[in-house]
């Protein structure tokens, strides 16, 4: 009795002492093992996304901020423009410099004589609607790859999972032996896999949507001034055809 409570206590060390992270991915078919590096990779991956854009976004709406209270402070455009100069750091900025750049064009060669109001509201618009839409698809880089993981790395941690019990299976028909000793390791390495893909696809899951929601408010956000700027650039057009 006193020999089979010494086994017990030794085999429980034993299986006890292989439940760290590093010996269950030591111990690890080399299929594991590459489904782990595989989430793993991704996950870092993922936070350095998640970090950046946090910082981006966080900076990009400062400036927006900043640059509304100058454009609405009642001073020239044409100074603010001078100002900014024509490679601006921040979206809005790049905005409202595409436009007045084109107003500048427009209004040195004469083309809103030429061709009317019409004609040179319609070329800005669609240089305001172009720029945001390239300032838009710069801000969303790498979300395609939160989006990626967020999706597949579940079932990449499952397919670890699986590929791991099969492993423990056969350990188990060859050993012919049930004992937790021999099933425990190869149960814990196949949930390990499937923990890290939880691990890698939840953060990117949640951090996906927020930035897309936080991206939209943004969008929406240079939508609107590009629509108010268009309305001053249009009066003053009208003023000039009058």
């Amino acid at each position: 009795m006193g020999n089979d409570a010494l086994t017990a206590t030794q085999l429980t060390g034993s299986v006890s002492s292989d439940m760290s992270m590093i010996a269950l991915f030591l111990q690890a078919d080399i299929v594991v093992k590459a489904v782990m590096v595989a989430l793993l990779l991704a996950s870092f991956w993922c936070w350095a996304i998640i970090f950046e854009k946090i910082f981006r976004l966080r900076r990009v709406i400062a400036q927006a901020d900043r640059f509304e209270n100058d454009f609405w402070s009642g001073g020239s455009l044409e100074v603010l423009y001078d100002r900014i100069g024509v490679n601006p750091g921040h979206p809005m900025a790049v905005l409202f410099a595409s436009a007045m750049r084109e107003w500048r064009r427009s209004t040195e060669k004469g083309l809103t004589r030429g061709e009317g109001p019409i004609g040179v509201h319609q070329r800005i618009a669609q240089v305001m609607r172009v720029t945001i839409d390239r300032e838009m698809e710069r801000l969303e880089r790498y979300l395609g790859f939160l989006a990626t993981v967020g999706s597949t790395a579940p079932f990449i941690g499952l397919f670890g999972t699986v590929w791991g019990i099969i492993n423990s299976f056969h350990s188990i028909a060859l050993s012919k032996n049930t004992s937790i000793a021999v099933v425990a390791p190869g149960i814990a390495e196949a949930l390990f896999a499937t923990a890290l893909g939880l691990v890698a696809a939840i953060p990117a899951v949640v951090a996906y949507n927020k930035f897309s929601s936080d991206l939209n408010h943004y969008s929406t956000r240079l939508e609107g001034f590009a629509g108010e700027f268009q309305a001053i650039l249009s009066r003053q057009l009208d003023e000039e055809a009058a």
